[in-house]
């Protein structure tokens, strides 16, 4: 596999040096700063790949170019949108890129009600608690019909739930779970996320699929012609969430999305947190029955904490939690052997370690959730590990 890391741009506190002392091959990255729906300009995606190599590294993966509300509702500008997210991958495959990551998931990006939760021996990790979750929804959104979503046991849990909360641990949550697409200054207040959800008045599962169908037969075409991978991340979590429906959470989602634009170009991002978080998704089967598909991978590990689903998670570390990774990386291991036999010029498969705990010294480095230095670190290696030991030519599975 090819290893990236994922870059929010000089903001971020960990720098380009620090992915390539870490071991990465390549970097990830987004113009975070260009408004959803906008093209991206030529000048910025040259400025972006320039401050990659001063740090020693190419702009390899982008993640993401945003795919609008507009694009999702079929609703103002949403045909402009279109137009604008083909020229930008006329452009960034004019600069060399070749793989471009988005994702579907309807107002909310991955959502989390913790974002720095005390895990073991004293690392900082993501959570996803479902009654906060749901007290959330119920006292501190309060969105029309809620109430029918849940059953009486979890209503009656979220009720305490909320009594017991302080203040500001009320406010935390309605920050936590309104943050926009990590890397931008997007999120949303409570009366703005109530606005954005009326929105979808009347977009079901069936509605929003269709829209998705019709947004990739308009770019897949472009995507051909310029040789670009676009590949859609799952849902995070892989679930419904506050009404909204979520059709990338499952084998049958994907299944229906690649069959309905059925074109190598048109693949997926597999994302085993997000998709780990959903008791019945077998990782392993779900690489085998979409190996020639997967254009990009993102390797990290959650902790269910209940059997259920929705359920409470955690992000744990890249060897723990519920996923077998060492299934996982052999099935993507015999993917890219089988490419480079048929002769495919992307059998090496972009992956990063993603999401980390904070650790040691990422306890005061202050960046972005979910995406520390050493945290990231200490899973790309041990990643690279599983990787170095099943592809050895004595002793692996080659």
């Amino acid at each position: 596999m090819r290893h990236t890391w994922r870059w929010f741009g000089p903001v971020d506190r960990v720098s380009v040096q620090d992915a390539a002392q870490a071991g990465a091959h390549g970097i990830v990255s987004a113009l975070h700063h260009i408004p959803t729906g906008d093209v991206w300009p030529v000048e910025e995606i040259g400025k972006r790949q320039r401050e990659v190599r001063d740090g020693g590294l190419e702009w390899e993966v982008v993640e993401s170019v945003p795919v609008s509300e507009s694009i999702k509702t079929q609703t103002g500008p949403w045909r402009e949108h279109i137009v604008n997210w083909q020229e930008t991958l006329r452009r960034l495959a004019a600069a060399g890129i070749r793989t471009v990551c988005y994702n579907f998931m309807p107002v909310l990006d991955w959502t989390r009600t913790d974002l720095r939760w005390t895990a073991r021996h004293g690392a900082k990790a993501m959570r996803f608690d479902r009654i906060d979750f749901v007290a959330f929804d119920l006292s501190l959104l309060q969105r029309p019909g809620a109430a029918e979503d849940y059953d009486g046991a979890t209503r009656e849990a979220a009720d305490r739930r909320f009594r017991e909360m302080t203040e500001e641990r009320r406010v935390a949550l309605s920050r936590n779970i309104g943050a926009g697409l990590p890397g931008s200054a997007d999120g949303y207040s409570l009366p703005q996320l109530r606005a954005h959800l009326e929105t979808y008045a009347g977009i079901g599962r069936d509605k929003l699929q269709r829209h998705l169908v019709d947004f990739l037969a308009e770019v897949t075409p472009v995507a051909e012609r310029v040789g670009i991978n676009i590949c859609a991340h799952p849902d995070d979590p892989p679930w419904p969430l506050l009404g909204l429906p979520r059709i990338l959470s499952t084998a049958e989602d994907y299944a229906f999305m690649l069959r309905e634009v059925d074109s190598p170009v048109n693949g997926v991002t597999f994302c085993t947190g997000s998709l780990g978080a959903r008791a019945a998704n077998d990782l392993p089967a779900m690489v085998r029955q979409f190996a020639p598909r997967i254009h990009f991978i993102h390797l990290r590990n959650v902790r269910r904490e209940e059997e259920r689903t929705p359920c409470s998670f955690y992000e744990d570390e890249h060897l723990e939690g519920d996923t077998d990774m060492v299934a996982v990386i052999a099935e993507l291991l015999a993917e890219e052997k089988r490419r480079l036999a048929a002769g495919r010029a992307d059998h090496q498969i972009p992956m990063r370690p993603d999401h980390g705990q904070e650790i040691l010294d990422d306890l005061s480095r202050g960046a972005q959730p979910g995406y520390p230095a050493i945290g990231r670190l200490k899973g790309l290696a041990e990643l690279r590990g599983i990787e170095r030991a099943l592809s050895h030519a004595t002793y692996g599975l080659s």
